[in-house]
């Protein structure tokens, strides 16, 4: 039978439901405040009547244990959910952002969780408290090791598992995730404070950064419902910062001939590789899982069918396309399934050159050795290749943009080029290019216009 109990200006009703394996007694307990304005006879009864509600749900099964920590309760979310319903990428992604939740609210209590948690949560992502150091720069610790062992980079990086690409930014400047660093620490025999220096972050979280944290916790909270471990979500009572709309970066028609005009001068893989992205608007993702079965020469057809990703703790690996609508056919340029021809034919002549060195995986895109590339090592290359050569701050992923704008602007409807990007829906494109749409429907119209001018009658 329930039981009540005044407390403040609430009520506690506790249900016991039988003994655990030791002999403790198990009880179930929760909070009722009466309404303002509720009389006295009213309290009495609706307070019974939450009392046999309580006490019916613990009865079937509805009420868990509520009492499990946050940060306890989302390890048992990536285990029984996440790493087994979502792709790797994202599971990583939102690994990384469980240390700023558990610092923040990870101790707390499921049943605990109030909206004013997560509230405070979200207007102090910014404080050193909760925007924990994740990230690391290389010291002089970490140089003089190397210089001291007379080690070449490609060889540390085999050593270290830190892909080659991550180690040469990191001695040009940039910064590593700490489990990255720790591999580095780990190999040299030094504590990670020895050889590197935290980069503390810079400015406050982006309301978009803010919206991803809400997303991850109201999915984790949700998940806890239906598991029902608790009664609601409280991420449903709280507004976060609204999502910042940004234009996509992309080149414009000039722009994209003078990126082509300095591709000439680039090694032969890269210069392919940035080539297709242009020509084709595929992800990074796409492009490094092709495989020469993929490409019909005679047709001049490329299949999306794959994606080769990299995640810390898994190394590269083959993955399904980001959806459904991902896996499609493209036509390609006469000039692009020629530069192909000719790649393929380099690719081999390499090939015979290293003879047992060579290790075939059947990719376009390869190591010096023949075998998966990084798919950082191409992000990483175009980053110094537009510096150099005074292009605009696009990023790789840019050039995806510059092809969808600039077949919008050649009059190719939205629906042709989704499908040609792989979107799962044309309202995703609709709302990422919609400034390539308003200007070519513009264009549209004075073109239209300009054909059949209208009579301008002078008013009486």
């Amino acid at each position: 039978m329930a039981t009540t109990q005044k407390r403040g200006d609430g009520y506690r009703i506790t249900v016991s439901c039988g003994y655990d394996l030791s002999g403790k007694q198990i009880r179930r307990t929760t909070t009722w405040k009466p309404e303002p304005g509720m009389t006295a006879r009213q309290i009495e009864k609706e307070l019974a009547r939450q009392a046999v509600l309580f006490e019916e749900k613990c009865k079937t099964g509805q009420v868990l244990d509520g009492n499990v920590k946050l940060a306890d309760f989302a390890e048992r979310w990536f285990t029984e959910y996440a790493e087994k319903q979502l792709r790797p990428t994202t599971v990583a992604g939102y690994r990384k952002m469980m240390p700023r939740i558990n610092a923040a609210m990870g101790h707390i209590r499921l049943d605990h969780l109030q909206p004013h948690h997560l509230m405070h949560f979200y207007s102090n992502l910014s404080e050193a408290g909760v925007r924990c150091v994740t990230r690391w720069r290389a010291g002089a610790g970490l140089r003089d090791w190397l210089n001291a062992q007379g080690m070449t980079q490609k060889a540390f990086a085999q050593l270290s598992g830190v892909s080659a690409a991550k180690l040469s930014g990191l001695l040009r400047g940039g910064a590593l995730y700490e489990q990255n660093a720790r591999k580095i620490a780990k190999t040299v025999g030094q504590p990670l404070e020895s050889l590197f220096e935290p980069v503390e972050p810079e400015g406050k979280l982006s309301g978009n950064t803010v919206q991803h944290y809400h997303r991850l916790l109201s999915t984790i909270l949700s998940t806890a419902v239906k598991w029902q471990v608790i009664f609601s979500n409280p991420c449903e009572r709280v507004a976060p910062p609204k999502m910042q709309r940004k234009e996509a970066s992309y080149l414009d028609e000039a722009q994209a001939a003078r990126l082509l005009e300095a591709l000439e001068d680039a090694p032969e893989e890269y210069r392919v590789m940035v080539t297709l992205l242009l020509y084709t608007g595929l992800r990074r993702g796409e492009l490094c899982g092709l495989v020469w079965s993929d490409i019909d020469f005679d047709a001049g057809l490329l299949t999306v069918a794959r994606s080769s990703l990299y995640v810390p703790g898994k190394g590269i690996f083959e993955d399904d396309t980001k959806n459904q609508t991902s896996r499609r056919v493209l036509k390609l340029p006469d000039g692009m399934t020629a530069m192909l021809k000719a790649y393929h034919i380099h690719q081999r002549q390499r090939r015979l050159q290293l003879g047992d060195q060579w290790h075939e995986c059947g990719r376009l895109f390869t190591t010096w050795n023949g075998q998966p590339i990084h798919p950082d090592t191409l992000t990483t290359w175009f980053s110094g290749f537009v510096k150099r050569n005074g292009l605009p701050p696009v990023t790789l992923h840019s050039l995806r943009h510059t092809n969808a704008t600039l077949l919008i602007a050649a009059g190719v409807n939205v629906k042709t080029v989704s499908a040609h990007l792989g979107h799962s829906t044309i309202a995703t494109t609709g709302n990422i290019y919609a400034h390539a749409i308003q200007s070519a429907e513009a264009a549209a119209a004075e073109a239209l216009e300009n054909k059949l001018p209208i009579s301008r009658r002078r008013q009486a």
